[in-house]
This record gives structure tokens, sequence and C-alpha cells, in this order.
């Protein structure tokens, strides 16, 4: 007879964002599934009072150290918000485990990283947020051409610079080196434009800082 598999070594990750919630529900109801599933849980790993916004917590700080220890072969949790802070945050938390060889299930979603169906919905998963961030990157591209269209400034903030001071100091003997020092830009950035402006005086220009 072949030897039987050991249990799968389970790690549970529990979270709720203020002090007055508590975190027994989840960790119970994980707890029950671990035990219908034959695993044997190694780690409960517990953030109270902690937003999910922070994608480094003490307990789930921890967990990810017991993975990559390859201390387990499965994460559990309640449902995806109480681990990722993101789409991107859980995709490149699923991608580390998938390299790992360790599972990953949450409860309320129905979702197993380790069955087809679990696979299939995390490739899914995965080109979504990438279509995402094509149409974020898309509409931003557009954004900032449209903008320089109408003559806006995109990039650096502006500031301006006094070129009637600049030609007053470089009248009193100042080189464009000594000038643009004393005006605290760049040497490059005062000749062109002085040459730039002409012969206009009292005239600021705005100027990308140097």
């Amino acid at each position: 007879m072949l030897p039987t598999p050991p249990a799968p070594r389970a790690a549970i990750y529990a979270r709720v964002s203020t002090t007055d919630q508590r975190t027994a529900m989840q960790v119970e109801e994980l707890r029950q599934v671990g035990a219908q599933r034959g695993w044997v849980v190694v780690g409960e790993y517990v953030d109270e009072g902690v937003s999910g916004g922070k994608q480094s917590r003490p307990a789930l700080d921890e967990l990810m150290h017991a993975v990559q220890s390859g201390d387990v072969d499965v994460v559990a949790v309640w449902r995806f918000d109480r681990f990722a802070r993101s789409t991107q945050h859980l995709l490149s938390a699923l991608e580390e485990f998938r390299t790992l060889g360790v599972g990953f299930v949450s409860v309320r979603e129905a979702i197993d990283t380790s069955t087809p169906v679990g696979k299939m919905i995390f490739t899914m998963v995965a080109a979504i947020a990438e279509f995402e961030k094509s149409l974020i990157q898309e509409r931003v591209r557009a954004g900032v051409s449209r903008a320089r269209g109408q003559g806006k400034h995109c990039g650096r903030p502006r500031r301006d610079i006094d070129l009637d001071l600049a030609r007053l100091l470089m009248d009193q003997g100042h080189g464009i080196r000594r000038t643009a020092r004393m005006m605290g830009i760049a040497k490059t950035t005062l000749a062109r434009h002085l040459s730039e402006s002409g012969g206009v005086s009292r005239k600021s220009v705005p100027v990308g800082k140097a």
C-alpha cells in the first residue's frame, strides 16, 4: 500500500479594522473548514484594529514569513478583503503562493487555488486587473495629451524667475553661471529662457524646476 500523504499544514488569517469588532467568528469558521478538509492548523494569525488599507500588518507579516519559510501548505481567509488591501496586493500574494506551491482558500468567495476552477478564476482576476491597469494608463495618456493641446502645463510644478533681475546681475558683471547660481536655478535653464524671451524686460517667465 502507498503511504498516506501527510495532512496539509494550514495557516488561517483573520482581520477586523476596529477594536470594537472581533475576529472570533472568522477564526471559528476557518477552523471548521480546516477540520472538514483534514488540515492541520499550524498557525492562527489575527490582526485586530488594523485597516485593510495597510499592506504591512503585524500578523500578516508573520504569516507571509511562515509561508516563505516553507512551514505552510495552504492559507485560508474568511474573505478576500480581510486579507488584501487591493486587487494588485491580492494578485501579488497569490502569485507568490503559486510560486512556493502554497494553496489559497477564501471561504466566503468559495475560491480554492488548488482546484482547477480556483486556478481558472485566479487567471481571470489577474487578466481583469491587467485590463483595468491598461485602461487607467490609457486615460492618463489621453488626459495629458488633451491638456497639452489646450496649452496647459503637464509635469513638474512651475515657478517664476525674474529675467529682468537676471539681466541686471549680468550687467553688473556677473557671468551667466554665477547669475544662475545666485538665483538658484540651472545655468542651462537661465540661458534657454533668456534666449526665448528676446529683449523683453521686467517680465517673469514660468520655468520648470531645474
